[in-house]
């Protein structure tokens, strides 16, 4: 307890791996994380029974896949977790590498699952998303490059990341998920922000994402829908929105009562993208609110923490990947109250789904290994040792 009011102590270099892990690892993000997945089972018990049902399949199918897919990703982000700066940048640039090349094959070997978009490759038993496992790659790739080009002589690390951008958001806009290709240009907008942007060309860059924009809405049937959707005044009481609207009304403060909803037999995604109005009818807006103070906890900390490194690796590739995380949880919870058109995202540890959850598990394993304490100087003594 001690060491989460005042913080980790700096670990000695002939310390077991567990100890020093321990001593040096954000605990308050590590129990916010925990939390959440614990939150995610307790809905998953609401949400999916339903589902199930409707598919012919045990009560608690969904709710057991779900606890092995979480258990499987907490497993991994702690081994990732005890990685070294080094370990991160090797593993995130290897993963990107492999998941581009899925993204490649997907419009050839990849199913729409009744969806109409090519998202997944199924294996029968299970199926997979590449474009969730891209995202912490592309941030740690992305972070490596502007960092290097801040060196002496170093690459076009910007130039480079941000033709690398362009190329996986067109790809994840063929599928089509604007959702994903508008939360990737955000956290490398962040990253590239962070490392010293030019004013102007952030301009220019907001000035085609906004002709992107406009270029989508005229030429996708599915992005125009979704906009159109969101900016009509009146909500369809049949549509998800409506559904999940209605479900947040009625919840208020404290919720109808565990097991009382109804919002879940109507809602064919609300074990995923709008779990949290199962929470909000079930549980009220004090589960809500406890929801957003978890994901904020895991944000600002990390932050903080960030500002007191002196690697430009570790402050850009930690910042991009508490951004994405955030955001996504924001876009998730945006949606379901009707702030941001729909985007089939899912909120992370909480919704149901074994990509989703394994690529979070990455993304904060990542995020906890960059913000662990180390035995180095930090920025502010450097800066006062300058003065």
């Amino acid at each position: 307890m001690t060491e989460m009011v005042y913080g980790s102590m700096p670990s000695r270099v002939s310390d077991p791996v567990l100890p020093r892990w321990w001593r040096t690892i954000d605990k308050w993000s590590l129990t916010a994380i925990m939390v959440l997945f614990g939150i995610g089972l307790l809905l998953g018990l609401a949400a999916s029974v339903p589902l199930a049902t409707r598919n012919g399949l045990d009560d608690f199918y969904y709710v057991q896949r779900q606890a092995f897919f979480g258990s499987v990703a907490l497993v991994v982000m702690v081994g990732i977790s005890m990685l070294p700066p080094a370990g991160v940048r090797r593993l995130g640039t290897i993963g990107f590498l492999l998941t581009f090349i899925a993204l490649l094959l997907l419009p050839f070997l990849g199913t729409d699952f009744g969806k109409g978009a090519v998202r997944w490759f199924s294996f029968g038993f299970a199926s997979i998303q590449p474009s969730e496992f891209l995202k912490p790659g592309f941030m740690i790739l992305s972070a490596w490059l502007m960092a290097a080009s801040q060196d002496l002589n170093g690459p076009p690390g910007k130039t480079v990341s941000l033709c690398i951008a362009a190329a996986v958001v067109m790809l994840l806009a063929i599928q089509p998920d604007f959702g994903q290709s508008a939360l990737v240009l955000f956290g490398w907008g962040v990253i590239y922000f962070v490392a010293g942007a030019p004013m102007l060309l952030i301009a220019v860059i907001i000035g085609v994402v906004g002709f992107s924009g406009t270029l989508a809405y005229e030429s996708s049937e599915h992005f125009a829908r979704r906009i159109d959707g969101f900016l009509n005044a009146e909500i369809d009481p049949r549509s998800q929105i409506g559904y999940a609207t209605n479900a947040i009304q009625e919840g208020g403060f404290f919720g109808v009562g565990v097991g009382e909803g109804q919002v879940k037999w109507t809602l064919p995604d609300a074990h995923t993208d709008f779990i949290i109005a199962v929470a909000a009818e079930e549980y009220g807006l004090i589960l809500v609110l406890i929801i957003i103070a978890l994901y904020a906890t895991i944000v600002v900390r990390s932050l903080f923490r960030l500002m007191r490194e002196r690697d430009p690796f570790i402050r850009l590739a930690g910042t991009g990947l508490a951004c994405i995380f955030g955001v996504q949880a924001m876009i998730n919870m945006g949606v379901a109250v009707r702030l941001l058109p729909a985007k089939g995202m899912t909120l992370p540890f909480v919704s149901y789904g074994g990509s989703s959850i394994i690529a979070a598990g990455i993304t904060v394993g990542m995020l906890l290994a960059l913000t662990r304490t180390r035995p180095q100087g930090q920025m502010g003594d450097i800066l006062r040792r300058g003065r």
